[in-house]
């Protein structure tokens, strides 16, 4: 089994060293990450300039890109062989409800995804950061078990372990997105030139967080696995806008 590794952290992040060591033990493995941290790049691809890729001494490819040109560069010319996976991660911290627009870990999976591949977004949902060798445990897992019992078709699953140690997980839960709440406000800086200078807020708490959501399944020490699609029609809305779009 060939596995394409990436993330958004970068190629020098613990959790891509310790996922691409573990899934190494089970697979042929590839990591195609880039070059410095691009967390909350989504779904971005680098148009208006050329890329460079080169090697790192731990064999890993890296690029001065996003995560979702290093996973397109890799399956579109890099490898001689397609990936039969992609796994991006382990991210350092959740990836959950709204964040996974905004998400590069989430991003690079998706566009393994939109390439025909089975593509896992792999995420360690505590500030911490004490337990990669927890989430890597569930990446292999689920990696196995698509080598066993292949899905009939190509599936992006969002995953998000509990930062805690193996033992301590509840199980695992087939869960939807949840909803935060608006992000708290931005950050007002004033810089040593005289300008206002703006740093984003954080995230808002989790507004949908019932059973049946990540949220909670992380809450409670269950393995959130949510299965997403790339289908951005509002079809509900169909009718409403043919009928407003008539007065």
């Amino acid at each position: 089994m060939r596995i394409l590794v990436s993330n958004d952290d970068g190629y020098f992040a613990p959790g891509i060293m310790l996922l691409a060591e573990r899934l190494g033990a089970i697979a042929e493995v590839t990591v195609v990450a880039p070059e410095r941290d691009r967390s909350g790049a989504s779904n971005s691809l680098t148009l208006d300039r050329p890329l460079t890729v080169r090697k790192a001494a731990s064999g890993f490819w890296y690029v001065n890109g996003t995560p979702t040109d290093c996973v397109h560069l890799a399956v579109t010319g890099l490898l001689d062989e397609l990936p039969d996976c992609v796994v991006s991660g382990i991210n350092h911290g959740a990836n959950m409800g709204d964040d996974t627009i905004y998400s590069g870990t989430v991003a690079a999976a998706t566009e393994g995804y939109l390439l025909g591949i089975p593509s896992l977004a792999v995420s360690l949902a505590g500030k911490s950061g004490r337990h990669f060798e927890t989430a890597a445990m569930v990446a292999v897992r689920l990696v196995e078990r698509l080598a066993r019992a292949p899905v009939a078709q190509p599936v992006l699953l969002n995953i998000n372990v509990p930062d805690v140690a193996e033992d301590q997980l509840q199980g695992e839960e087939i869960t939807r997105l949840g909803r935060r709440h608006k992000a708290e406000p931005v950050i007002k800086l004033d810089t040593p030139r005289g300008d206002t200078a703006f740093w984003i807020g954080p995230a808002g708490d989790a507004q949908d967080a019932g059973p049946g959501t990540d949220f909670h399944a992380v809450a409670a020490g269950r393995v959130s696995v949510t299965p997403l699609q790339v289908d951005l029609t509002h079809h509900r809305q169909l009718d409403l806008i043919r009928g407003w779009m008539g007065r």
